[in-house]
């Protein structure tokens, strides 16, 4: 299968199709505070543990509130694609997400995309609102705390967002053994990841983007613009294998093996890959 037509974006095309910043990743463990807002909880259970920035995964929870919006079509102002109205679970079940914390404005900042249901056990999937969500029990999340390097929020000029961008941040504790990555958009994710980490063979990969179209082998979405959660992702031998679910614009998600070759970038893609 060939890769899909490109998008339109409003700006000029960026020259870097990937921004790798090395980084050390260090395991952590973090208890986050239910009856909060989600994003509270975990920015400050994660500066309890010493950090500003980190890659999250969310096991599964029950939350008393979860809110969350899906993709939606181009909003006519010459980005490729938007995001739909607030949808709200009240209560919600997650099910499974992961989440990368830097910053915005001098300010934390997080950036979550997962899956989840409501009481009626529908299983949904989106880009979950943590400051309008809240825990209903107190839920431990592990992940990797990062020095060296961290995600900000920058004005983006090729898609005409503002975007998470790895940029330097303090000395790492200790040799660096991971990169923060970001993909450019139109690009092939496996052919840009298996160039990024020709240093670190053998690496994990984690993280969150955007897909035109995603294909699986085997499935596809049928909705131009759709969001991605990884659940697994391999680089061995110079192949890059990813596990991951996506959903488009009918919020019906889809899980499998992304298909190698066969899928672009459509916004953005924020991942850490980690070595062996």
């Amino acid at each position: 299968m060939s890769l899909p037509p490109p998008l339109s974006h409003p700006g000029p095309r960026a020259k870097a199709r990937a921004v790798s910043l090395p980084c050390y990743a260090e395991p952590v463990t973090l208890s986050l505070e239910a009856g909060i807002p989600l994003d509270r909880a975990i920015v400050d259970a994660a500066a309890k543990a010493g950090f500003e920035a980190a890659y999250l995964r969310l096991p599964a929870a029950e939350l008393a509130r979860l809110a969350y919006v899906i993709p939606t079509p181009a909003p006519g102002d010459g980005r490729a694609a938007w995001y739909s109205a607030t949808h709200v679970l009240q209560p919600g079940r997650l099910i499974e997400a992961g989440l990368h914390l830097g910053r915005k404005d001098g300010a934390p900042f997080l950036h979550c995309h997962g899956l989840w249901a409501g009481e009626d056990g529908v299983c949904r999937m989106g880009h979950l609102l943590a400051p309008d969500s809240v825990l209903a029990e107190t839920v431990v999340a592990e992940g990797w705390g990062l020095s060296g390097a961290r995600f900000e929020v920058r004005p983006d000029a090729e898609t005409g967002f503002d975007l998470f961008t790895p940029v330097p941040h303090g000395r790492p504790k200790r040799e660096p053994n991971a990169l923060l990555c970001k993909l450019a958009p139109n690009e092939d994710p496996h052919a840009l990841l298996a160039e990024a980490a020709r240093a670190m063979p053998g690496a994990r990969i984690e993280g969150i983007g955007s897909l035109i179209a995603t294909r699986f082998e085997g499935a596809a979405q049928d909705s131009y613009a759709t969001e991605v959660l990884l659940h697994d992702g391999q680089i061995s031998d110079g192949a890059v294998r990813l596990e991951a679910s996506s959903v488009g614009f009918d919020g019906v998600p889809l899980s499998g093996t992304l298909q190698s070759g066969a899928n672009r970038i459509c916004i953005t893609a924020e991942l850490l890959l980690l070595a062996p």
